[in-house]
């Protein structure tokens, strides 16, 4: 049976106190962008919409609350609107209505200034892995560090942590290239973590990976989420999301038309 969640106003935590890379600048304090504090939230959308130039409604009255700790799978046909909802969390895009809140912020609110640090909060998997070929994967990951202003004394401790995390640390003086896939991926997810963000979101994680490759992925995700660290996942792996009976939001013509633990279908 489908879940409908509560009115989110009231529902963010807005406390500054969250797990974030200790060398991450804090966001400007505000008081007029972040709801009451009640309980620890991670991702939230509000009665969101997005309609693009062209008239094409790509989302439409979204409600979405995602706590800290959850595992989320982001389910629904191609067009339905994930990639959509995927940029509006991290901020490419601006909802048309409606309010998205990251870490307790409403994004919409934020300065130029603070969107790197708001992005220092996620950490971000793609499917095609966008990897800098002539670095290494030590190199690849650092590098998000790098351009941040980590202290370069902090910067290869934390990349060796997270390297030996994901099962990488043979294969880090290689070269993208002298990767499969699913290392290049671990590479990927390493760098997402390396800031020790609150949250990761992965988009379409697996798609350019075989099944067995894929459950590792999968098996890596779940780790991390076990570590604390809260995952929404888009995905049209119909078989993992139906092995694993976590929680899937589905989406349909940019609606939220399921929210439940279960299966990648709705069952009856």
């Amino acid at each position: 049976m489908s879940t409908s969640p509560p009115r989110i106003a009231g529902a963010i935590a807005a406390s500054a106190a969250v797990h974030i890379s200790r060398d991450a600048a804090p966001l400007a304090p505000s008081s007029t962008d972040a709801a009451p504090a009640t309980r620890r939230i991670s991702l939230a959308l509000e009665d969101v919409s997005k309609v693009y130039p062209n008239g094409r409604r790509a989302l439409a009255d979204v409600d979405l609350v995602v706590p800290d700790g959850d595992f989320v799978f982001l389910v629904g046909p191609s067009g339905a609107g994930k990639s959509t909802l995927i940029k509006l969390l991290i901020r490419d895009e601006l909802a048309t209505s409606g309010t998205v809140f990251v870490a307790g912020r409403d994004v919409s609110r934020l300065s130029r200034r603070d969107v790197p640090r708001l992005r220092r909060r996620i950490g971000i998997v793609f499917q095609d892995y966008k990897l800098l070929p002539h670095k290494s994967v030590r190199e690849n990951v650092a590098f998000a560090l790098e351009v941040t202003g980590t202290p370069g004394r902090q910067i290869l401790p934390a990349v060796e942590r997270v390297l030996a995390l994901v099962g990488l640390t043979a294969q880090a003086d290689q070269l993208p290239s002298q990767l499969s896939g699913g290392e290049q991926q671990r590479t990927a997810i390493a760098r997402a973590l390396v800031h020790e963000p609150r949250v990761i979101i992965a988009d379409e994680p697996t798609g350019n990976l075989d099944p067995l490759i894929s459950w590792e992925i999968i098996q890596l995700l779940l780790r991390i989420n076990e570590l604390g660290t809260t995952v929404l996942m888009a995905t049209h792996n119909a078989e993992v999301v139906t092995a694993l009976r976590r929680r899937v939001v589905a989406l349909e013509d940019g609606r939220v038309v399921r929210d439940e633990v279960g299966g990648y279908h709705r069952e009856y």
